[in-house]
């Protein structure tokens, strides 16, 4: 995990049972995904963005300059996808009854808006 021994609140807060419940990995995947995404980071984003769909697949998973004074970070740059295909189209079938966005307004008096 993060080292927060420098920030100025180091406090935790453990999900409720609720949570723990729907979540859709446990503690331990988190853990071995984790460890995963540090030891090979390239090798686990290459993975996990073969979940989305690409109009033209990356070959590039990432592309990083953290220079000083020059950071550059680019993910999956030559990659081309559909966000709103990706988003709420390829789910349609299976969750097309279900709340995909909700609007909150600025006025707490304003109703939110489920689309």
């Amino acid at each position: 995990m993060t080292d927060q021994s420098n920030t100025p609140q180091s406090q935790t807060y453990s999900p409720s049972a609720e949570v723990v419940k729907n979540a859709h990995i446990d503690a331990a995947r988190y853990e071995e995904m984790y460890a995963a995404s540090v030891a090979d980071p390239e090798a686990f984003w290459a993975e996990h963005g073969k979940r989305i769909d690409w109009i033209k697949p990356f070959s590039t998973v990432q592309n990083t300059d953290f220079t000083l004074g020059k950071v550059d970070i680019k993910w999956f740059e030559d990659g081309t996808l559909n966000v709103a295909a990706n988003c709420v189209d390829r789910h349609l079938e299976t969750r097309g009854d279900q709340t995909a966005i909700i609007w909150e307004p600025d006025d707490p008096k304003d109703d939110a808006k489920h689309i």
